[in-house]
């Protein structure tokens, strides 16, 4: 009599074992695809990172009703700590640089990251698919966006080259002060008998444009260059 309760025990588990792994598959999955964005802009939570946070949080709301019990009131408890946990995660990934905050996008990611996940332990898909394709919109999109209609102010390092430091931190002097902006910070270098001059300057993109044509009319320029800073995302 005991054998048949016994078979339909480990059907009941095979099931559930293949409905575990689907969610986890699903978890790696979508949690790898946002991962792999971040991965191509050089974030430092890449590929592997939201794969095992999105895996890991589906993983935690898997388990939250097994180790609670069939008779706990609250089978939620662990998977509600999730939010906690990842909230410390996320603290980490921002940074105060000098006058900036960078890391933002990225610790809102690894906490979007971390609800899709959870959507896959609970078996809930298409939910989960659609907002990792509004976060991948979002990243990859409005990101282009903000750059091409002059939206975002982004950092840029400038270089001036030419034989008098004290002239080339002058011309920046000058054309900040015009520009109303205060200098942050200023290195210069003598390399090879050819003065360097770096600083940077945060502003939108037309507004970059204006201050190297101004830089590189300036007679005490030999050179003007200006390069991306690591994006603050």
């Amino acid at each position: 009599m005991a054998l048949p309760h016994l078979h339909f025990n480990m059907i009941e588990q095979s099931l559930l074992a293949n409905s575990t792994g689907r969610r986890l598959v699903m978890a790696c999955l979508l949690g790898g695809s946002i991962g792999l964005e971040r991965e191509f802009r050089g974030k430092p939570s890449g590929l592997r990172t939201n794969a095992f946070i999105c895996m890991g949080a589906a993983f935690f709301t898997l388990l939250s009703p097994i180790i609670a019990g069939v008779d706990s009131p609250n089978k939620g408890q662990i998977a509600s700590n999730i939010v906690q946990g990842i909230g410390f995660l996320g603290a980490g990934l921002v940074l105060h640089n000098r006058d900036r905050i960078s890391g933002l996008t990225s610790a809102a990611t690894v906490f979007v990251v971390a609800s899709i996940g959870m959507a896959c332990g609970a078996g809930l898909y298409l939910p989960a698919i659609f907002a990792t394709a509004i976060v991948l919109a979002a990243l990859i999109f409005v990101g282009m966006w903000e750059l091409r209609f002059n939206l975002k102010s982004y950092p840029r390092i400038y270089e001036l080259r030419g034989t008098d430091s004290t002239s080339l931190q002058q011309v920046a002097m000058r054309l900040l002060d015009k520009e109303n902006r205060r200098l942050v910070l200023m290195n210069s270098q003598s390399i090879g008998g050819v003065e360097r001059v770096t600083f940077t300057v945060t502003a939108r993109r037309k507004e970059h444009d204006a201050i190297l044509q101004q830089l590189r009319s300036d007679p005490a320029v030999v050179e003007a260059h200006a390069y991306q800073e690591e994006a603050e995302e």
